[in-house]
């Protein structure tokens, strides 16, 4: 317990640290971090593309091999939840208010302001903008995480050690390293990327509800509306928090899946129905056939090239790396139980396939517009994008207000997985 109250104390100074430098220094903060981004992208690009791949690899290698008969806990162990809940809370704890976020946002970005490789606007522009985002939100990102909350749920449930991330390093570095000084290191930096990455997506949250509400109500969009939306939303969580995972958690999870599907299915049925069938048919085909080449694109040759992977691919698997050490607690907690081939199945495939599903509905309803004429979507601001989209079409107000429940309840579930990651850690809970 001392270890892991350092690691807290440690966590917790770094973090005034910046929250401090921001306060007084915003802009500095921003050169300094722009350029740190900026050189990491440049001199480990490389780096991420082949650590992904790898993840993915190995992940892939558990499903067929003799190791997927491993149950994540004891032998007597049955899974906590069903597997709607279970696929409900993977699919909010790995995507969440980023997928509402960018299923828009991203092809249309993809398509007509800074395409891949091909010419704005263009018909090959159009195909690439869904199969790179395919690509960046599919099975590579979640590879990352069901490797780490593998670890942890095998380490913590079967060998009965701590739910940290030095813990699952103990076989390669040995127990005196992972208990001292480089164990609390490696801990404090996963917390340190757990913050950084909860916070912006929080912030995320935050500006799409306050453009949302001002989008349908022309309620003011300032950062004090957003702070206020912060508030609330953790009013809710604490309340949701307090309920436990097995109620307050599972339960807006199946709910906000629920609404999430019904969101879609609307879109589906008054949006252009036949173009977003054949564009699914179409994208899924270009993602297999073009898996390996985004997978290793790295584009030595083509600085232009070059910038567009440091700035969305390496950016997103940088991204999903940081995420991953707090999601990775989350889905060990509710995985215990199932063995290693079932857990590697339905959380490498299942959550990608449904964000293919929502990417193409949305994507491909907000391509429609721009590729015919019938509303400049690129003119929209990110946390806007989708509410533009949506009331293009029949039943847009009501769409509208379906979005904004499904993010404020993504919102709140977000806290709540922060919460129980921290507990799971300092409180030596199962």
């Amino acid at each position: 317990m001392k270890n892991e109250s350092a690691v807290f104390w440690y966590s917790l100074s770094i973090c005034a640290v910046f929250v401090f430098w921001g306060a007084i220094a915003p802009g500095h903060l921003q050169a300094v971090s722009s350029n740190v981004t900026s050189y990491i992208s440049e001199a480990f690009g490389w780096y991420y593309l082949l650590i992904i791949m790898l993840f993915l690899s190995f992940c892939i290698y558990l499903i067929f091999s003799r190791f997927g008969k491993i149950k994540l806990g004891k032998e007597s162990d049955h899974p906590e939840f069903s597997l709607p809940s279970w696929f409900a809370m993977l699919f909010s704890a790995g995507m969440g208010m980023g997928l509402v976020f960018w299923t828009t946002a991203e092809p249309i970005s993809h398509a007509f302001i800074n395409p891949p490789t091909a010419e704005a606007g263009s018909n090959e522009a159009i195909r690439q903008s869904l199969q790179y985002s395919f690509f960046h939100w599919g099975i590579h990102a979640w590879a990352v995480y069901g490797l780490v909350a593998l670890a942890l749920a095998y380490f913590k449930f079967r060998k009965g050690l701590p739910g940290l991330i030095s813990a699952t390093l103990i076989p390669i570095f040995g127990k005196k390293h992972m208990q001292g000084l480089a164990g609390k290191l490696i801990d404090t930096l996963a917390v340190f990327a757990t913050v950084v990455g909860v916070a912006s997506t929080l912030g995320f949250g935050s500006a799409q509800i306050n453009g949302g509400l001002s989008f349908l109500f022309d309620t003011p969009n300032t950062f004090g509306m957003q702070l206020l939306i912060l508030a609330i939303a953790t009013a809710l969580f604490i309340f949701s928090a307090w309920s436990g995972i097995g109620k307050g958690i599972k339960y807006l999870s199946n709910i906000n899946m629920g609404l999430g599907i019904a969101l879609m299915i609307l879109l589906f049925i008054v949006g252009p129905t036949l173009y977003i069938l054949n564009m699914y048919v179409a994208t899924l085909g270009s993602y297999i056939t073009n898996f390996f080449d985004m997978s290793f694109r790295i584009s030595p040759l083509n600085e232009t090239g070059r910038t567009w992977i440091d700035n969305w691919t390496i950016f997103y698997w940088a991204w999903w790396i940081s995420w991953a050490p707090f999601v990775g607690i989350f889905i060990a907690r509710i995985s215990r139980g199932r063995t290693i081939k079932e857990f590697m199945l339905g959380v490498l495939f299942v959550p990608a396939f449904v964000c293919f599903i929502f990417f193409t509905v949305f994507g491909v309803s907000a391509l429609n517009l721009e590729q015919n004429g019938l509303a400049v979507i690129s003119n929209y601001s990110l946390e806007t994008t989708t509410f533009g989209v949506l009331q293009n079409y029949p039943l847009g107000g009501l769409l509208s207000l379906l979005t904004i429940v499904v993010i404020a309840i993504f919102f709140i579930t977000s806290a709540d997985r922060q919460h129980l990651s921290w507990y799971v850690k300092y409180k030596r809970v199962d």
